[in-house]
């Protein structure tokens, strides 16, 4: 279980890195549901999505820092769950970016769960 953990986390941090540097160079207004966000609040979370990439990969160097894998997953669900939320809002038909956001959340819900529940660090 530890290591389908720790791989998921790595990949977890590497789509995360990928989607913060994503948001610095592409605006909100790629996805059109997402056009409610502010473009500074678009770039602050690309700022948090990076250090929530670092907080998933930081216990394999620090043991004292186990706390931050289940935090970053959390934060990083929460944010998926907040497009998703905008998405709704928004009555754009087009279900498939919530589909993909909800399986990120869902992954994130399980290196939270993994970490805090079955395989603490």
């Amino acid at each position: 279980m530890n290591i389908l953990l720790w791989v998921l986390q790595i990949l977890l941090a590497l789509h995360t890195a990928i989607g913060a540097v994503w948001k610095f160079s592409n605006p909100e207004q790629t996805v059109p549901s997402l056009k409610a966000i502010p473009h500074g609040v678009w770039l602050a979370m690309s700022v948090v999505e990076l250090f929530c990439s670092l907080g998933l990969i930081l216990p394999a160097f620090n043991k004292s820092s186990g706390i931050l894998a289940p935090v970053a997953a959390a934060c990083i669900a929460a944010e998926m769950l907040l497009f998703c939320g905008l998405h709704i809002y928004s009555g754009d038909a087009n279900n498939n970016p919530m589909i993909y956001w909800l399986v990120v959340a869902a992954i994130c819900a399980f290196i939270a769960y993994g970490r805090l529940v079955l395989k603490p660090l």
